[in-house]
């Protein structure tokens, strides 16, 4: 199989348009494979983790989440940005304790996605997490998320119905099925400590 020189870009230069408390938006100037020179703009992200907590019934523990630039309310997994110097593990065991007041015993790394590569440098680490205790959540000031649990089986359903459309929460249904048939095996990990 060739090299990826004949798609690879690369950057000459770049401007900062915007820096918020969230978001870093860039314009780079890059030389294309051909030599010719073109710009690319996008938001740098300093990634994410996301989290399948499965109960011990074998049931998919979900949020429900207002998202303002949609507009909607969405279906999605346990999910939330990667603070700086944090593990993805700290990170998801946070994320999942904050949103939904769950600790995990276990955890299995699963995948990384990159949901919107034409306009972000963002990668989410997905994890599978079991062994949960309930405790209450811990929500961020201005965080309002609706916690329950779902079968696999109505999960898939909402997904292949449109009910769910996060990318990140459909990316994670792939591993969900095929984890839970026994056809992908998981690494799975012990908790070393609660964050």
């Amino acid at each position: 199989m060739p090299g990826d020189s004949h798609l690879t870009e690369q950057m000459l230069s770049r401007e900062e348009l915007l820096r918020g408390r969230f978001l870093h938006v860039v314009r780079d100037t890059v030389r294309l494979p051909d030599g010719a020179s073109a710009t690319r703009e996008f938001v740098l992200h300093p990634g994410a983790v996301a989290v399948v907590p499965l109960t011990d019934d074998g049931r998919i523990v979900l949020e429900r989440q207002y998202r303002h630039a949609t507009g909607q309310v969405m279906i999605e997994i346990p999910a939330g940005k990667l603070d700086a110097g944090e593990s993805a593990l700290v990170c998801g065991q946070r994320e999942l304790l904050e949103e939904t007041g769950y600790a995990a015993r276990e955890w299995a790394y699963a995948f990384t996605t990159y949901p919107t590569v034409a306009y972000s440098d963002e990668a989410i680490q997905v994890w599978f997490a079991r062994g949960l205790t309930p405790g209450p959540q811990r929500l961020d000031a201005g965080e309002f998320v609706e916690i329950f649990t779902a079968t696999p089986e109505d999960f898939l359903a909402w997904c292949r119905d449109g009910r769910i459309v996060d990318s990140k929460t459909l990316a994670a249904a792939v591993w969900i099925q095929n984890v839970l048939a026994g056809a992908w095996k998981l690494d799975w990990q012990a908790s070393s400590s609660e964050p």
